[in-house]
């Protein structure tokens, strides 16, 4: 699974590359791996290992910019793939955003005091999980307005309305759902890249979430706050290779009460170490 994920990587890292050599006014594609050993998950517990490849594309055009991160998450048997299983679970998750920018769609600025621009966001995610447990199989859409603030580096505030499904498959259980969709529900969302000076950099996301009523087993979900951030040493001083330390915080993790049945695994406090090639 490991040589088929690293694979998998290079040849969506090519792919980015020539795309964005083509399109792109500007671009910055990146191979990263991250590794923490106090990752949590809902109904299992924490002090999960897992290793995580990463791809990660951004670049501007014509009219926005685009955003796309894919990453293979490997856990230790801590997350099992299977019933009493000595592998740990994998998973595959990808994110993408679109941002059309005003300014650059209609020919007339939109700055003002502490303002560069404002666009709409729209985009997807998507995962495939083999855990034991809950199997997701999550797809969900997202649309709303986009706020760039002018600061060094840049800071995006979007809100935006997430249109979100899953079809889970419980294999301790045998229990099956079909595709249910949540309601409609709101996010705040933020990222930011801001420089600190001498090589280092602070980065990372911040995603307010609110309940999305009832779930596919008919139990009320949680209000979510997952906030990952990173401080970052471009060691190359050129922004071709960068390593770092990363904190992720999420309570009520995928709408889990963290209070309820999902235990302490509903709330992550995961350090991690990190490392990105930029090309």
């Amino acid at each position: 699974m490991k040589k088929l994920a690293i694979s998998m990587l290079c040849t969506a890292a090519a792919l980015c590359a020539a795309s964005a050599a083509r399109a792109a006014d500007w671009s910055d594609t990146s191979i990263g791996y991250r590794y923490g050993t106090k990752f949590a998950e809902p109904f299992e517990g924490n002090d999960i290992k897992k290793n995580i490849l990463s791809l990660t594309h951004v670049s501007g055009f014509k009219y926005g910019t685009n955003f796309f991160t894919m990453d293979m998450l490997m856990s230790d048997k801590k997350d099992p793939s299977a019933p009493s299983a000595e592998s740990g679970a994998h998973e595959v998750y990808a994110l993408y955003r679109n941002t059309l920018d005003f300014e650059k769609m209609s020919g007339t600025s939109f700055k003002s005091t502490g303002i560069r621009g404002y666009g709409i966001t729209w985009g997807f995610d998507f995962n495939s999980k083999t855990d034991a447990g809950y199997n997701s199989k999550k797809r969900m859409l997202v649309l709303g307005p986009t706020v760039n603030f002018d600061v060094p580096g840049f800071l995006n505030a979007s809100l935006l309305l997430l249109r979100e499904s899953n079809a889970p498959c419980n294999d301790f259980t045998g229990t099956c759902v079909s595709r249910y969709t949540y309601k409609t529900h709101p996010m705040l969302s933020l990222s930011w890249g801001i420089p600190l000076g001498a090589g280092f950099s602070f980065e990372g996301f911040a995603n307010f979430i609110a309940s999305k009523g009832k779930d596919e087993f008919g139990g009320n979900t949680k209000a979510e706050t997952d906030i990952d951030m990173q401080v970052m040493y471009d060691i190359t001083g050129k922004n071709t290779f960068k390593v770092g330390f990363e904190y992720q915080y999420w309570k009520n993790k995928f709408g889990n009460d963290a209070g309820g049945p999902a235990g302490s695994g509903a709330t992550a406090k995961t350090p991690m170490v990190r490392a990105e090639y930029h090309f």
